[in-house]
């Protein structure tokens, strides 16, 4: 499990550790205690049952009052992560997350709309959740936050993030069809660069030419094989490839590319030209006729977003 990128994560993740390790050190010594309970009084060394024990009250106090403490510290430890998830400070940015089949559109103070979650670094920004078909729920794993958006009920959310960059954003409860979906991502820029975005006319600033992109990417079905995250699908992750010589193979000989706009181009127009080493030939059909090059430019500055191979 990564760090995480919000001020919860240390909470959660604390939580969960602790959980799992008193979970895994029960296991193991329950099942040690079967093992020798086994050996130690099977019928071929004991053929008579000993019938004159009939109970241990110590015995008995300790498996009560060991478990009990443990699931009081197991309690304490998840309410210390919980709690803070409920109080909202007063200055935090509310913003209106909408959920619907299949998508997720955020409203912030100034009216302005964008199908991304596009927030400052460090600073505190409330989610007011609204569905307006059925229930779904939004699940930002590496902040450790998720909420159900349910309905004709007025539920929200709130975080800090603490970590500059990209962030998936998903739909954490099934609702059809096009579940899967049903993500875009959180883009966590510095304050300077989230004034400007917030003052600019939707469309007309570089965040928003990338999440264009990312429209382009999820409507067409890139996300089945292709990840934002450094996750290895079908084929590879955009994450971290821009810029970045990759081994391809060409006309059956091996040779290095970088990864470019003109080789994005070539990859969707003509995907088994130049197959990267390790990888299938055969499993991505052309899109040509299917997306424009303009397309093509949307889909480059998304991947450029996504970090460079330097990084």
């Amino acid at each position: 499990m990564n760090s995480g990128a919000s001020t919860f994560a240390g909470g959660v993740d604390t939580a969960f550790y602790l959980i799992l390790g008193a979970s895994v050190v029960i296991l193991v010594g329950i099942t040690a205690v079967m093992v020798y309970f086994l050996f130690k009084y099977n019928k071929k060394r004991h053929p008579k049952a000993d019938t004159s024990i009939t109970g241990n009250n110590k015995l008995e106090i300790i498996w009560t009052v060991i478990p009990t403490i443990i699931v009081m510290i197991m309690f304490y430890y998840g309410w210390a992560g919980f709690s803070p998830m409920r109080n909202v400070p007063k200055d935090a940015i509310a913003v209106k997350a909408v959920a619907r089949m299949w998508s997720w559109t955020f409203e912030y103070p100034n009216g302005k709309k964008s199908d991304k979650l596009i927030v400052p670094f460090n600073k505190p920004v409330k989610l007011d959740l609204t569905s307006v078909d059925v229930i779904h729920s939004l699940y930002v794993p590496a902040f450790r936050i998720k909420e159900d958006v349910v309905p004709g009920r007025n539920n929200m959310m709130w975080f800090a993030a603490n970590k500059l960059g990209s962030y998936d954003l998903f739909c954490a409860e099934y609702c059809g069809l096009r579940h899967s979906y049903m993500f875009t991502t959180v883009e966590v820029v510095d304050d300077a660069a989230w004034q400007e975005w917030i003052k600019t006319p939707e469309g007309e600033s570089d965040l928003d030419k990338v999440a264009v992109g990312f429209n382009v990417i999820k409507m067409n079905g890139c996300v089945a094989c292709h990840s934002s995250d450094g996750t290895k699908l079908v084929s590879n992750s955009f994450k971290g490839i821009w810029g970045k010589t990759h081994k391809v193979v060409t006309d059956g000989k091996e040779r290095d590319i970088v990864v470019d706009a003109e080789y994005i181009k070539k990859s969707v127009y003509e995907p088994n030209a130049d197959v990267v080493v390790g990888y299938n030939p055969g499993l991505m059909s052309s899109y040509k006729g299917q997306i424009t090059e303009e397309e093509i430019s949307q889909i480059a500055e998304y991947i450029k977003s996504l970090g460079d191979g330097e990084k």
